[in-house]
C-alpha cells in the first residue's frame, strides 16, 4: 500500500479473509473491502462492465494461491503485480504465459534485490571479467515464532518450505549476479532449515536458510531476529541496508513498463521446485552452519 500510494496510485478495492486490517486507514481509507473473494469477484466485475476496470491487481496472498489470483487479473482485463514467488511451479509458468498472450495482458513480478544498489554493484564488478569465477558463502537466518509453523507458512504445499518462503529471492539474486545455475545439490532439508550448493556459470554458492532462532550466531544486537552474511571470494559483501524503498522502486519501474515477467523469474523458480523433490547429500564440501548442525 505504501508503494501503490508512492507512485500516485489508488487502491480502489481490497480482499482479504482476515478482516483485521485496520492500517488501510493509513493509505487508502476509501477503498472497498471483501473478505469473501466472491463478492471481490462480482465488484471486480462490475467496475469492468461500467468502464471503469482497474489497472492493476496486486496479488500478495498465501505463494499457492499466486498462480490462481493472477489468473483471476489477467482474465479481468488487468495487469498483475505479484508478490514472490510467482508460482511454486515452473509449469505454472507457462499456464500464465499462455493467459498473458491471449489475454494482452502482462504479469509483473517484485523482485527487489534487483534493484538494490549494493547488488548491481556486485553485478558489475562479476561483469568487468568474464573470465573469473567467484565461491561464495551464503547465509539467511530470520527467526520466525512458533505460530509460523502452524501458519500456511510451515505447510510445504502451500508456501514452497523454507527454500521457496524465505530464499527465493536469493536464488533469484544469485542467477541474476553470476548467470544461470548448472547444477544444485541439497545437503538439509527440513522444516526450519535448508542448505546445500549451487553451480552457476560464475559461481560456486554454498548457501544456508533458516527460519530458527538458535541459529542466530552471538554477538549480534539483542533483539535483533535476522541476519544476512554474503562471502564472496572470503570478502564480505553486504547489503542488508538499503531496502526500505524497494517496493516503490519496483512499482515505478513496472509502471514504465520496465517490470520482470514470467521469464526473468523462471531460473529461481526451477531451482526452488527441484529442491522440494531433491535428495539429500552428506557429502562433499557443506556451508558451514550445515557441518555445525551435523
Amino acid at each position: 500500500m505504501k508503494a501503490i500510494k508512492a507512485v500516485g496510485g489508488d487502491l480502489v478495492v481490497a480482499m482479504d479473509p482476515n478482516d483485521s486490517v485496520g492500517v488501510i486507514d493509513s493509505h487508502f481509507p476509501d477503498a472497498h473491502f471483501f473478505t469473501e473473494f466472491e463478492r471481490f469477484d462480482r465488484h471486480i466485475d462490475k467496475l469492468r462492465r461500467r468502464g471503469e476496470r482497474v489497472d492493476y491487481i496486486s496479488v500478495c496472498s498465501p505463494n499457492y494461491l499466486h498462480d490462481a489470483h493472477v489468473r483471476f487479473g489477467l482474465r479481468n482485463d488487468a495487469d498483475v503485480i505479484c508478490e514472490k514467488p510467482l508460482v511454486l511451479n515452473p509449469w505454472n509458468l507457462d499456464g500464465l504465459a499462455e493467459i498473458e498472450e491471449a489475454t494482452g495482458r502482462r504479469v509483473n513480478t517484485v523482485l527487489q534485490l534487483r534493484h538494490h544498489p549494493a547488488i548491481l554493484a556486485l553485478r558489475d564488478r562479476v561483469a568487468t571479467d568474464p573470465e573469473a569465477t567467484f565461491d561464495v558463502d551464503l547465509t539467511y537466518i530470520t527467526a520466525r515464532g512458533r505460530w509460523y509453523q502452524a501458519s500456511w507458512k510451515g505447510d510445504e504445499a502451500k508456501s514452497g518450505g523454507v527454500a521457496t518462503n524465505i530464499g527465493v529471492h536469493l536464488f533469484d539474486m544469485l542467477t541474476f549476479v553470476f548467470g544461470p545455475a548448472s547444477s544444485s545439490t541439497l545437503h538439509l532439508s527440513t522444516q526450519a532449515r535448508m542448505a546445500g550448493i549451487l553451480e552457476t556459470r560464475r559461481a560456486r554458492v554454498r548457501w544456508f536458510l533458516s527460519v530458527d532462532a538458535s541459529d542466530l550466531p552471538g554477538g549480534i544486537d539483542e533483539g535483533r531476529t535476522s541476519y544476512r552474511s554474503t562471502i564472496v571470494n572470503g570478502e564480505q559483501f553486504e547489503f542488508s541496508d538499503g531496502f526500505t524503498d524497494l517496493h516503490t522502486t519496483s512499482y515505478e519501474a513496472i509502471l514504465r513498463g520496465e517490470g520482470f515477467g514470467i521469464e526473468d523469474v523462471r531460473p529461481s523458480i526451477e531451482i526452488v521446485s527441484e529442491l522440494r523433490t531433491a535428495s539429500v547429500s552428506t557429502s562433499g564440501d557443506q556451508h558451514p552452519m550445515t557441518r555445525m548442525i551435523r
